[in-house]
């Protein structure tokens, strides 16, 4: 007997419903309303291979709307990839590869973390925009393959896809192809509650070809991908569709969404799909339809392998891929921190990351810069990164508008596609526009590089709207994110050295407008600011003797520096700790910890941001110099001065605790 489409996609309406029963919560709404197209995305055109999941040229598909996680785990149980019957029975639970969101690195066939709405479609740019790159680079018999993105109506209210969805059409992604789950339907009820937007006519108007279609014809649906796939511009399938297709009483309303369906509503819903088999059980024939689909793309993959196999280009892309940095890259590097020690500049550290960027983008091929239409006050574009355009992608340096939130999502979707490191800057303060971008290159475990400059009130006169006083404690409470704030020249060399070698941790690099001297007067080979903190100054007479322990970051380590000058000055014995990481501080041992901080000893702390944070290494008793508030607009040296962020300040804060 001949296996049908309806079958195959009752077999992925089945699994979901049961599972979220099982869990008792989770979202069988979605995967069952966009069952059919995901049957013919997986058995017609999307090219994958179960047994070699990281193989490198397959599609992407992103399930943007990643409430519905159910839709993904089935497909994979079904197709072949290593998700087990029981991996869909413990959906939800803990330690369970099938979380309640789709999480990357838990379980193969998933590409990207979602859930966060939005993120998933904007990822989808950077991957399918690594693609166009890639295959610049290494030619389209190494690379050439699509994006598939499943999105539903919360992904497109949410800003962030307006942010997707235009650089996507200015950038002419072609191979990405977005299928909207056309429901009308969101948790409060009827999307007319919220939103009364022509969704194609948006798309249409980014520069996307849309199509609409039901959502429930596979014929209607193959027609749309076939022609989808022929597009010169990206396309957007709006895919009309039932929520909770086949439940009797529930289906098309919200309360399918976010909820189980009940087990009087699953029986009803047996018999009305001529489902007549128990939970969890898939007839052995249409388990092997999905198998045989599923095993389709082992032929793509060793026509690939062949075609690939003696390609220099191919050698070259599968290195890349890996995220394994060339060989002599730190040597330049150590090259470059020495002649600075011999140079002393007085620079913003934002010009020395630019300064250091010359350096890194010359050697390390992989690295994709960009900015968000900030370009010459960041400085992340260097003399080895030309723009890349809609017209030509052999550059290395992204114009990504003024898009911050985008911004991050493209950059994790890029890393996550597999041979490029991306870093862009922003002004510091508009981290929080990109916050959820950054939470998820943390929880992903993704290498980005986020370039945060004007990072203190020290930019002066934008005033306190630029001014990121809270954004320091914000971004250090960020679970596995190296915050790197550079005092000089020399560190900035060397916190760019950690977020490179950081293969599993994003970067913020905090970079000041203003000028500052540089500390380092002994060139030290040794990388001192992975440490995340050490000691820059001792106090005469060694530590022993220590009275004085000054503690600082960046731009207020000279200001520490002359504080030690003047305290030295009347006999008291002052060290100055500069503290660029916090973060790789706390991986030390308590032994160096005890060491760089000193034992008894008066402890302040300088730092032109908010207290928040910094107790645990004052004290209840520590002093500490700097905000209390939101700054001012002025120039610079007037709001030092106007805050009390001073070196007198410092020397009044240690000798009233002496």
């Amino acid at each position: 007997m001949t296996t049908t489409h309806t079958q195959m996609a009752s077999a992925i309406r089945f699994l979901s419903a049961d599972a979220v029963q099982t869990a008792k919560s989770g979202h069988p709404g979605m995967p069952m309303g966009m069952a059919d197209v995901a049957t013919v995305l997986f058995t017609k055109f999307l090219k994958y291979d179960p047994k070699a999941p990281k193989w490198h040229n397959r599609d992407r598909f992103v399930l943007s709307a990643g409430h519905g996680s159910m839709l993904i785990y089935s497909l994979l149980y079904l197709t072949g990839y290593k998700c087990s019957l029981n991996d869909i029975k413990s959906f939800r639970q803990l330690g369970a590869k099938t979380a309640g969101h789709p999480e990357f690195g838990h379980i193969d066939g998933v590409e990207t973390t979602t859930g966060p709405l939005g993120q998933g479609i904007t990822m989808s740019v950077g991957m399918a925009l690594s693609e166009k790159m890639m295959a610049n680079r290494y030619g389209d018999q190494v690379i050439d393959h699509h994006t598939y993105v499943i999105a539903g109506d919360g992904c497109l209210m949410e800003g962030i896809s307006q942010e997707a969805i235009s650089l996507a059409g200015h950038l002419k992604l072609n191979k990405m192809i977005v299928l909207w789950d056309d429901n009308e339907i969101s948790i409060d009820g009827n999307t007319n509650l919220a939103t009364s937007d022509d969704q194609c006519a948006r798309f249409e108007a980014s520069g996307w070809d849309s199509q609409r279609i039901d959502g429930h014809d596979p014929a209607a649906i193959s027609r749309a991908i076939a022609k989808a796939k022929k597009s010169k511009k990206p396309s957007l399938i709006a895919c009309k569709t039932i929520i909770g297709f086949g439940a009797p009483t529930k289906g098309g309303t919200h309360h399918t969404h976010g909820a189980p369906l009940g087990e009087d509503e699953i029986k009803k819903m047996r018999k009305a799909l001529n489902w007549e088999y128990p939970a969890y059980f898939v007839p052995k024939e249409i388990l092997n339809a999905w198998r045989a689909a599923g095993a389709r793309g082992a032929a793509d993959r060793a026509v690939w392998e062949k075609r690939t196999k003696r390609l220099k280009s191919a050698d070259e892309m599968k290195k890349m891929a890996a995220g394994k940095l060339p060989a002599g890259w730190t040597a330049k590097l150590n090259s470059f921190k020495k002649k600075m020690v011999t140079e002393q500049p007085n620079l913003a550290t934002r010009q020395a990351s630019g300064k250091v960027l010359e350096v890194l983008t010359s050697a390390i091929p992989a690295l994709i810069g960009g900015s968000a239409d900030l370009s010459g006050s960041v400085n992340t574009m260097t003399s080895s990164t030309k723009s890349i355009t809609n017209k030509d992608f052999s550059g290395r340096y992204i114009h990504y508008g003024v898009r911050e939130h985008g911004m991050g999502a493209v950059m994790n979707g890029l890393t996550l596609h597999g041979g490029f490191i991306p870093y862009s800057g922003t002004f510091a303060v508009f981290a929080d526009y990109m916050k959820g971008a950054m939470r998820l290159s943390a929880l992903m475990a993704q290498r980005v590089v986020y370039v945060l400059t004007h990072d203190s009130i020290g930019l002066g006169e934008d005033g306190p709207t630029h001014q990121p006083v809270e954004t320091l404690p914000m971004l250090r409470a960020l679970p596995n994110f190296n915050v790197l704030r550079p005092c000089d020249i020399v560190e900035t060399a060397e916190c760019w050295q950690i977020a490179l070698e950081n293969k599993t941790t994003p970067s913020g690099m905090m970079l000041s407008r203003q000028g500052v001297p540089t500390q380092r007067k002994i060139h030290i080979k040794e990388n001192m600011s992975a440490h995340g903190a050490y000691v820059l100054l001792e106090g005469k007479g060694g530590n022993a003797k220590r009275q004085v322990t000054l503690m600082a970051t960046g731009s207020e380590v000279e200001i520490a520096v002359e504080a030690r000058r003047i305290l030295q000055k009347d006999g008291v014995s002052t060290a100055v700790i500069s503290m660029p990481c916090w973060e790789l501080f706390e991986t030390q041992s308590i032994a160096y910890q005890v060491k760089v901080l000193g034992k008894g000893t008066v402890k302040v702390g300088v730092e032109a941001a908010l207290r928040f944070g910094w107790d645990k290494y004052l004290g209840s008793d520590g002093g500490f110099v700097g905000m209390t508030g939101f700054g001012a607009s002025a120039p610079a040296p007037e709001l030092y001065e106007h805050f009390g962020i001073t070196a007198a300040n410092v020397v009044t804060e240690a000798k009233a605790r002496l």
